[in-house]
């Protein structure tokens, strides 16, 4: 089972369970390694209640201290954060990824201007909103992520989608220029199952964007986005098929921030 890299803790407040219960899930899932990637501080503080604040950095490093004596040598355990894209981000995110041995960084789209537009507590402002608009906002600042060079894994592409609002036509038009400024970046994006489980009820991102992805020569990781215990590796079966119908036959895996490759089975 390919590696999780995509996982939450409590204190990004909108998770549950103990590392304790991460680690024998993951083990009893059978994945090669499991990564902790949950939501980095934003500046300013307070900036919203769903993630970690930067004096809480030392208990993350706590969990993942937890996480690692749990799992002793029966299973590898890699240190990331899932940073969020805002506008003039870039310093801070330097900061962060000088404040511990990472061994990746994910970086996400959550916020257009100061919406934060897959929060359920704003669903009502999508009835208000210009679709189109807002696609073509959101993909211009993946690809600027993208661009930036400061991460190594891209999540979940097409979270846009989430609660099912979508412009009419060829979505390709939106993920071409993307997925021309991930190719160009090195990045690796992600297959990220929880979709499965969101009013989109697909995974992000759809197969018409992992095929483009592919041609572009573009690596993947699978990733739960677990915010539980059970639902660490959810879904994997779906999202392998899914990547091996395109032609993918290998997934990545870091340390230190440094990739290799492990077959697709």
């Amino acid at each position: 089972m390919p590696a999780d890299y995509h996982t939450h803790t409590p204190l990004c407040m909108h998770a549950e369970g103990s590392p304790e219960a991460y680690i024998q899930a993951a083990i009893a899932a059978g994945v090669t390694e499991y990564g902790i990637s949950d939501h980095a501080p934003a500046m300013p503080e307070p900036f919203d209640d769903w993630r970690m604040r930067a004096d809480q950095l030392p208990e993350y490093f706590t969990w993942i201290d937890r996480a690692r004596a749990e799992a002793g040598d029966t299973l590898p355990i890699r240190a990331g954060m899932e940073c969020d894209w805002l506008s003039g981000c870039e310093k801070w995110i330097e900061e962060l990824a000088g404040k511990y041995p990472w061994d990746y960084l994910i970086g996400s789209v959550h916020y257009l201007s100061d919406w934060d537009f897959d929060n359920p507590l704003w669903l009502a402002k999508w009835a208000e909103t210009d679709v189109d608009d807002a696609w073509e906002r959101y993909w211009k600042t993946y690809a600027d992520m993208a661009e930036s060079g400061l991460f190594d894994i891209l999540a979940h592409p097409d979270l846009i989608k989430k609660f099912g609002y979508k412009p009419s036509g060829d979505l390709r038009r939106y993920y071409e220029p993307a997925v021309d400024a991930i190719a160009a970046s090195g990045c690796a994006i992600e297959i990220n199952t929880a979709g499965l489980h969101k009013p989109c009820k697909e995974i992000y991102p759809e197969a018409d964007f992992i095929d483009l992805a592919f041609s572009a020569g573009i690596p993947l990781v699978i990733s739960s986005d677990a915010h539980h215990p059970s639902e660490v590796a959810r879904d994997f079966n779906h999202a392998i098929n899914e990547a091996k119908n395109i032609g993918y036959t290998e997934t990545l895996l870091f340390k230190e921030r440094q990739r290799m490759y492990e077959p697709l089975t």
